[in-house]
Formats: structure tokens, sequence, C-alpha cells
């Protein structure tokens, strides 16, 4: 099940979870507990790691494990508090229930790093499934607009994995496979290119991925100045990342623009509507920081590929 279509099973269901029961006693508070519990673990374990560093480069690096696998813990755990809601969208709940316990297990080895070669390497694999099992039959039966773009989100996710597999192989007992990184690269340089350019087509949208159920809220100022930002970021390192050129300084740039997003734009959106109440913030929030930890996860590719 590819995340475009767990942010729909699960949004869904929301309006008519919010009727029954307040936030406070709902799955999604318990969600969001675990999620805020998850992230500080994760800073504690990266900041200690990034220590060790004495490039600033390879310091905002070090973060992209991180913030590419918590987003994943919290699909995952969407799985499974919201396994009522998935099963909608899944052959079988024991599907749903596999993916999500598959996840969390995957953000945990990426934060902790312990196996992270095999996680980063099966996380990468199991999101191009994504892509081809389907989105490419979407968007071959819909080609109508943003359908692309629906199908690079998860091919650019699946490119941050592959990289971080090629770079941990090339380290590791699997060298032979560095060549992963290269795929990696390349896939997440695709999509953002697209996402660059739909943020200057569709201003009104929310930046970094384009959703058409998500609009830019009123209450948020400014709107074109974040859609013009991510297009202008997005775009030009993508391109860069394309055509090799200072790939580590496009993909940590890349990644700090999607992280202010996630602080300035996604952030204050969950705070003021909590998922429950208005679907969608609390993915959407996830995914600009997995996209930011993608990013970071390509800077980190070997240097062998720089030019």
């Amino acid at each position: 099940m590819g995340l475009g279509l767990i942010f729909t099973s699960i949004s869904t269901g929301y309006v008519s979870l919010a009727a029954e029961s307040s936030w406070l006693t709902s799955g999604s508070f318990w969600l969001s507990c675990f999620a805020a519990v998850l992230f500080a673990l994760g800073v504690f374990l990266t900041v200690r790691k990034s220590a060790a560093q004495t490039n600033v480069l390879d310091r905002v690096i070090a973060f992209g494990p991180f913030f590419f696998g918590w987003p994943l813990a919290v699909f995952g755990a969407q799985h499974i508090v919201f396994l009522s809601l998935v099963v909608n969208g899944v052959p079988a709940w024991i599907w749903a229930l596999f993916v999500g316990i598959a996840l969390i297990a995957a953000a945990l080895s990426l934060t902790t790093g312990i196996m992270a070669d095999k996680a980063a390497l099966l996380a990468g694999v199991m999101l191009f499934c994504f892509v081809l099992m389907i989105y490419v039959p979407n968007l071959v039966q819909n080609p109508g607009d943003l359908a692309v773009t629906q199908l690079l989100r998860d091919l650019s996710m699946s490119g941050g994995a592959l990289a971080l597999a090629g770079t941990l192989a090339e380290n590791g007992r699997w060298s032979k496979l560095g060549w992963i990184a290269v795929v990696g690269r390349y896939f997440f340089a695709l999509g953002i290119v697209d996402f660059g350019v739909e943020n200057f087509v569709h201003p009104q949208y929310a930046p970094v991925v384009p959703e058409p159920d998500l609009l830019m809220p009123a209450w948020i100022p400014a709107h074109m100045v974040y859609a013009s930002f991510s297009g202008v970021i997005l775009v030009a390192c993508g391109v860069a990342m394309l055509v090799n050129f200072r790939t580590r300084l496009a993909g940590v740039v890349a990644g700090i623009a999607f992280f202010a997003l996630t602080i300035f734009f996604y952030l204050p959106m969950e705070v003021v509507h909590p998922s429950i109440e208005i679907s969608g913030e609390l993915d959407q929030l996830a995914q600009a920081l997995g996209m930011s930890g993608a990013a970071l996860l390509v800077a980190g590719t070997r240097k062998a590929d720089y030019r």
C-alpha cells in the first residue's frame, strides 16, 4: 500500500471519528503521543551521533536517517491505530498490520543505526513496489492532473532509502551494491523537480508535494511566498542532482528547505487543527519531514559520485 493510499484511506475516517469522540480520547491523540516520544528519542540519538562530526554539512546530513525514519513510524502506527480504516484500502487486515509493523521496525532501525543497511534497502524496495503496483496502474487508468506527481512522491522517498542503502553497502560487506545509491539519487531528483514545477503551476495547494485535497490554509499569510520558495529550491536542487553538480550541497539545501517548511508551515497546521478534525495535517507534516530526510540521505551518498 503506497503512502498516498495510506493518506487517503486514513483521511476518509477522520471526520466520522471526530463526531464520536474528542481528540484527547481518540486514537489520534495516542498516535501523536507516540510520534512525540519517538521524535524526542530520535533527536537525542542523532544529536549524540552528529557531535562526532567536525564538518557542518556532515552534522546536518547526520539527521537524514532520523528525519526519514520518523515518518515511516508514524505511517506504520497509523496502520495499527486505524486498522479498521486502513483495511478498506488493502486486501486483508493481516497485510495492513504487517506493513504497519514493518514500517515501525524500519524506522527504529534507521534511527538507531542497528541493521540500518538492510532496513534502508527493504524500505526502498517496498516503496518502489508501491510505485509499480499502485501508482503506475492508477496513472494509466486516470492520467489526470497531478497523477504523475503522486507517483513520484513514493518514487522520491524510495530514492532516499536506496541512496542510504547504497552508501552503507559500499562501506560494508555488500560493496558491489554501491551503485544503488546512484539510482536512488535519480529517483529522488526526478521527484523534486516535478514537485517544484507543480508548486509554481498550483500555488493554491500546500507546498512540498502538491495535493488537490490540501489547499493553503486561509490563516497562513504569504501563500505565494511559500509556493515560490519551495518551487525555486526544489527545481534548482533537483536539476543539480540529476546532472551530479554539487550533489552534496544540493541535498543539504533541499533538506533544510523541507525541514523549514515542516516547522513553519505544517507543524502550525497540525497544532491549530489536529488531524482528527481536519484530515491530513499529521500525514503532511510527516511527509514533509520524510522528504527532508530523503534529501539528506542523497546528500550523504558516496563522495566518488560527486563532481
